[in-house]
């Protein structure tokens, strides 16, 4: 009976993965739009105002000799998807539902995304043991998480975005929709929790938002790794969309989606550096990266099972050096051997926090 128990718990916290907010999955557009903002004062001036308001320094070392800049170097941006919307109660405790790493190269103007699964069993040194990476945020907000991202990667991050959910709805809404493949016909909440209020039928289509958001979020036919790369196709699709010169014109609804809803330690000034990656009506270069490894579940101080996706190390090392190269660091090497300093124990305070887990 008691193993009948420990499964029908384990399937009940798998359904409730299933529901997870798993969207922000989107470069900010306004890095990629704002200097083309200055084609009209007003334009220029509205984003000025909203990115002013949005900036939020926080205080960290940098894993560099001297702090690096978008217009001279190849940098790393750590995007951070955090649900804090009044619905979940989340506040400064909030776990990051969505992780990716950007790496821009300043010779080739290209641009490295790799997703970082939510339940990645990684050293958070801060806590000093390993956990999920989500924890990492919960337990110490941007600058948790930022270290964490660079002891896993063995890179330096230059600097983060964070957003809430809101501004996806918002931002594909602002563009007037975007073109997607959807793979498979599915049904799926709507950002109410409203059951099955969206179903789509498979083909390459233009979705609003809430559309958008559901092929975002459902893994109702495939697994989070597959879900990750369809989330990363519908960051391409906002991208490239954004840059379009058809949507010149959306830019000022788009800042207000962007602005209100985004802190980031990315100045105004830097953030126009980021033109020389867009050029007007042109597609960017974007090439997805994934963290390839196995599901793995470890007993917590109740008995139960919890789930953490194992990293594979050969294919880390793999994305660590291509990663390293794309930001011309070369072999460089950044902070300490995590194995060096594992504590394997996953404390069973921060193992309860997946009972609340959605």
């Amino acid at each position: 009976m008691s193993h009948d128990r420990r499964s029908i718990a384990i399937e009940k916290r798998k359904s409730k993965r299933k529901r997870r907010i798993f969207l922000f999955i989107f470069l900010p557009i306004i890095l990629l739009t704002l200097s083309a903002t200055a084609y009209g004062t007003f334009l220029y001036n509205k984003a000025q105002s909203v990115m002013e308001d949005s900036y939020n320094p926080i205080d960290r070392t940098t894993k560099r000799a001297s702090a690096a800049q978008p217009d001279i170097d190849s940098i790393s941006v750590l995007f951070i998807g955090v649900d804090d919307s009044s619905k979940r109660s989340f506040s400064t405790s909030s776990r990051s539902d969505a992780l990716m790493l950007a790496t821009f190269n300043k010779d080739t103007k290209s641009v490295k995304l790799l997703s970082i699964p939510r339940d990645s069993y990684v050293y958070i040194p801060k806590l000093g043991y390993q956990d999920k990476i989500t924890h990492a945020h919960a337990n110490g907000g941007p600058a948790t998480t930022i270290e964490t991202v660079e002891e896993l990667l063995d890179i330096p991050v230059d600097f983060y975005v964070k957003v809430n959910f809101n501004a996806f709805i918002d931002i594909v809404e602002a563009l007037d929709g975007i073109k997607v493949d959807v793979p498979y016909a599915f049904s799926e909440q709507d950002s109410n929790d409203t059951p099955n209020a969206i179903s789509l039928e498979p083909g390459y289509q233009l979705l609003n938002g809430e559309e958008a958001l559901a092929l975002a979020r459902t893994r109702k036919q495939d697994s989070d790794i597959q879900r990750g790369v369809r989330q990363q196709e519908i960051l391409k699709a906002i991208v490239n969309r954004a840059v379009s010169v058809g949507s010149i014109s959306k830019y000022a609804t788009v800042i207000d989606a962007v602005g209100k809803n985004m802190e980031t330690d990315l100045t105004f000034d830097q953030m126009k550096a980021f033109l020389n990656y867009a050029t007007e009506g042109t597609s960017i270069n974007i090439e997805s990266l994934n963290l390839a490894g196995q599901d793995m579940y470890l007993p917590n101080s109740n008995g139960n099972r919890v789930y953490y996706y194992e990293l594979d190390e050969i294919n880390l090392a793999e994305i660590q050096t291509e990663l390293k190269n794309h930001l011309d660091l070369g072999n460089t090497e950044y902070g300490q051997n995590p194995a060096e300093k594992v504590d394997n124990t996953v404390q069973s305070e921060y193992q309860s926090q997946e009972e609340s887990d959605y």
